[in-house]
């Protein structure tokens, strides 16, 4: 947390809205992080991936290194740069940082949870505390901090 923000100030992003805009944000630097990933992988290969093994590949590296992007931001600071602009922030239940297996976790399921047409984010509305999937299953919270 930022040094002027508390747990009392900050509240739950019980708003879908400001998770779907922090998504949408950080397709930037995941654009950048897979754009990077398929440079190696034409420099690797001497030609554009089309598909078999090789593209089962690079997907699956594309993958990792976004879920690095998010987890390390997570760990550093509790958020993405797409996270920022609207003040949210990824925190333990306690509201400490939440720890490494969890936001690893978490990564993982928001990925299921997209892949399957983002029911895991859907499941937000119908859930009595407003979580996701990822965040029922890593045990973190998505906080909104006051402006300052």
């Amino acid at each position: 947390m930022h040094q002027t923000d508390s747990p009392a100030t900050a509240r739950p992003a019980s708003h879908l809205g400001w998770r779907v805009l922090a998504l949408l944000y950080d397709l930037f630097p995941a654009f950048a992080l897979w754009f990077l990933v398929a440079a190696a992988f034409v420099a690797l290969r001497g030609d554009a991936i089309t598909g078999g093994g090789w593209g089962l590949a690079e997907f699956a590296v594309m993958w990792l290194a976004t879920g690095a992007y998010a987890v390390a931001s997570w760990r550093r600071g509790g958020q993405t740069l797409g996270m920022r602009p609207w003040r949210l922030r990824v925190v333990a239940p306690d509201g400490s940082t939440a720890p490494l297996p969890a936001l690893c976790l978490r990564y993982a399921v928001g990925s299921v949870s997209l892949f399957a047409g983002g029911l895991g984010f859907l499941w937000a509305l119908l859930d009595r505390d407003r979580l996701t999937w990822h965040d029922r299953a890593s045990r973190t919270r998505l906080l909104r901090h006051p402006k300052p």
